[in-house]
């Protein structure tokens, strides 16, 4: 068990701080219950701030505001990292990484090809992984997979003026191969938005220089 626990501490303080860990990080170095007690333990100790069962924070420390937690999207990025799973972010998080909506989510929905499941935060937040279809992890850009999830998330002939002057300009910042590609994966309604854009001599002109 000391040993174990001991291993474990020097593992962790070669990490830089901020670093998520998981239970089957440390699977090698004792049994599943020896190895629980330590974590548990290292996080009364203040050494390690327990995020959810079996996912354990390393945490940086600020002298003005104290402990400083990862994102939401950062945590949910570890947790696919760690099984070599996709990620598409959806719904209202969708919309707020936009700016199309000042919400901040409590319960974030991410599609994958990984385990579905849903995740507590520190029993405010919860991450949500729903098992998806493969057209969509065929999108290619980042920009346009928000701009299809956030519409999705609006509804079909709900979308108002000023978030289409929004989505455009975001959109300016995606390759003009990425918003044909995922148009074409994109419900008819939605592509009809994204492709409209297209049709601006303007638009077209700021997409291609990049």
């Amino acid at each position: 068990m000391q040993s174990a626990n001991n291993q474990i501490i020097k593992r962790i303080k070669k990490s830089k701080r901020g670093k998520i860990f998981f239970l089957k990080d440390f699977a090698f170095l004792g049994t599943g219950n020896a190895i629980r007690h330590s974590l548990s333990r290292l996080c009364q100790d203040g050494m390690l701030i327990r995020l959810s069962a079996g996912i354990y924070l390393y945490p940086k420390i600020s002298k003005l505001i104290g402990t400083i937690y990862p994102s939401i999207e950062d945590i949910a990025k570890e947790i696919a990292k760690s099984e070599r799973a996709r990620l598409i972010p959806t719904g209202l998080y969708a919309l707020n990484k936009l700016g199309l909506s000042t919400q901040v989510p409590m319960r974030v929905v991410f599609l994958t090809d990984g385990t579905p499941r849903n995740i507590k935060i520190g029993g405010k937040t919860s991450i949500v992984f729903k098992k998806t279809i493969p057209k969509y992890l065929a999108l290619k850009g980042k920009i346009t997979t928000l701009v299809i999830f956030a519409l999705k998330e609006i509804g079909k002939n709900q979308v108002q003026p000023e978030e289409l002057d929004k989505i455009k300009s975001f959109l300016m910042h995606e390759t003009k191969e990425n918003i044909l590609h995922d148009s074409l994966i994109a419900p008819e309604w939605i592509a009809e938005i994204i492709l409209k854009f297209t049709e601006n001599e303007q638009f077209n002109q700021t997409v291609e220089q990049r």
